[in-house]
């Protein structure tokens, strides 16, 4: 996997040590990196708060800052906030005291005070604020760092409790760790809803006691590992939107429609009759040439209405409503013009169909996607090596993992054993080589939704057709460009009040977000 495309996930410590490289304590140095961490927190709280409806003209921030980096910090991200908001307030709280403040959290409390005359208050910690009374838009938390050491001092717990049970703020964003989170755990922590993770993440928010706390993940890219991206050969990594460079650009002026693949898609019953359908109208939106569809002979006629594009391919059925096994013959005749097959959105729970997509897979050495139904043990002992993605949810992972816990050791563990790269769907969803695990932290509870996987199966599908995509960047490309899609979607509808088909229509909108950011 190319390094461009993921930077590595860091224990504190060596966090730590790398940032002493990078900077050596030189404040002449860390003061534009501050800068730069500040502005990233604050642009990216305001792109978050779209999925509540967009941060208010006249919003107020509440703004906890500590004495050192993470305060300075929050401070300018707030900064970035009142700078795009000329009527919006901040409210700030200097948990240790103005006082403690080091020499450049200083200089951004100044920033602050300089660009919003008027429009900043400090609060009197002795009030035992913030008040809760008082109503918020959001609050950034910038008490602690990633150097955080136990145990929380009895002032800044009662902070944090207080604004933990506070009704009235509306987004809680923590700078790069929650207060509290660390190398080692405190008693008490901030609990945020989004985590901006400046510069580098690291692993105590993957932790899983930490998951109430850390919220949604993301990402803040701000250079770090230009000169360093693999150290130690770091097994976990983040996957940046750069992964989907490739598709943003031009193509060959020569090309045809056989020139991108020809993906076979099999699945399909009655009891399931809509994932196949949503499978196909991804893969089509993914850039292959050529979709072939392998439905029930039922179902074929509606879904060519549906999604005209596609080749659909009438399959004998069982009196259940499954895929046949009288349909092989079929399929074997035409298998010759894949590039790629993906089977089982929608194949439904009958034995006999889990059967047919094992002997499916021994007619051919091609690419293969399983999901859904078609991820059962005896299928995946079938079609060994790498050329299979996995895409399982929890559920389906723990019947592929012989019930084992789904951490980072397990995921590789079953990737080596099967072969397969396996997709883990989930809040952070990760995928895992045998070698690394890729987190992907985009995405999040618009994606909680029936069909959002059969989107995504399609999307890997259709890459994975296309003959320069091997099955890890098949994978990491599908993962990342439909949690950027869904990202806009939420962004743009909100959380609630959608429907996951209409994620397709912003993967053009993910494909140039992400050539932007590269």
């Amino acid at each position: 996997m190319n390094s461009a495309w993921s930077d590595p996930i860091l224990p504190c410590a060596e966090a730590k040590a790398l940032e002493a490289r990078l900077f050596g304590g030189e404040e002449a140095r860390e003061w534009p990196a501050m800068q730069q961490a500040g502005t990233a927190v604050g642009r990216a709280a305001l792109e978050d708060f779209k999925e509540i409806g967009g941060f208010p003209a006249a919003g107020r921030v509440l703004v906890l800052a500590g004495k050192g980096h993470n305060g300075g910090d929050a401070l300018l991200a707030a900064k970035t906030i009142l700078e795009q908001h000329p009527a919006a307030q901040a409210a700030v709280l200097f948990v240790g005291g103005e006082r403690a403040l080091r020499p450049l959290a200083w200089r951004a409390w100044r920033e602050l005070l300089r660009i919003a005359p008027g429009r900043v208050t400090k609060l009197p910690p002795k009030k035992g604020n913030p008040e809760g009374r008082g109503e918020y838009d959001l609050c950034l938390d910038g008490i602690f760092g990633f150097q955080f050491r136990p145990p929380v001092d009895a002032a800044t717990a009662e902070v944090l409790r207080r604004v933990n049970a506070h009704p009235g703020i509306r987004l809680r964003a923590a700078v790069d760790l929650p207060s509290g989170v660390g190398g080692e755990a405190g008693d008490i922590t901030f609990r945020a809803d989004f985590t901006y993770a400046t510069g580098s993440v690291k692993t105590p928010l993957l932790a899983e006691r930490h998951r109430d706390v850390v919220g949604r993940l993301r990402y803040l890219d701000l250079g770090f590992f230009e000169a360093e991206n693999n150290i130690a050969g770091a097994v976990d990594r983040v996957l940046k939107p750069s992964v989907l460079a490739p598709l943003a650009a031009l193509r060959a002026p020569q090309s045809d429609k056989r020139t991108f693949g020809h993906l076979f898609v099999i699945g399909g019953s009655r009891h399931y009759p809509g994932a196949v359908l949503m499978c196909v109208q991804a893969a089509l939106r993914s850039g292959v040439g050529l979709v072939t569809a392998f439905v029930p002979e039922s179902l074929a006629a509606a879904y060519a209405a549906r999604a005209p594009e596609a080749i659909w391919v009438g399959w004998p059925e069982t009196p259940a409503g499954s895929l046949a096994p009288e349909g092989l013959p079929l399929f074997r005749a035409q298998l010759d013009r894949a590039t790629a097959l993906v089977m089982g959105p929608g194949l439904g729970p009958e034995r006999g169909a889990h059967a047919l997509a094992g002997e499916i897979v021994k007619l051919t050495d091609l690419p293969v996607v399983l999901d859904a139904d078609a991820l059962q043990p005896a299928v995946l002992a079938a079609v060994r090596g790498e050329r299979v993605v996995c895409l399982p949810h929890a559920g389906e992972f723990q019947r592929l993992a012989g019930g084992r816990e789904a951490n980072s050791a397990v995921l590789r563990a079953v990737a080596h054993e099967t072969g397969a790269t396996v997709v883990l769907k989930g809040p952070v969803t990760r995928i895992a080589d045998g070698d690394r695990v890729y987190h992907s932290f985009f995405g999040g509870p618009v994606l909680a939704r029936g069909g959002s996987g059969d989107l995504l199966a399609g999307l890997v599908g259709g890459l994975l057709a296309q003959s320069t995509c091997e099955p890890v960047p098949a994978a990491c490309r599908g993962v990342v460009w439909h949690g950027l899609a869904a990202d806009l979607l939420a962004r743009d509808r909100g959380q609630v009040a959608v429907q996951a088909t209409q994620l397709l229509d912003y993967l053009p909108a993910a494909l140039r977000l992400a050539s932007d950011a590269c």
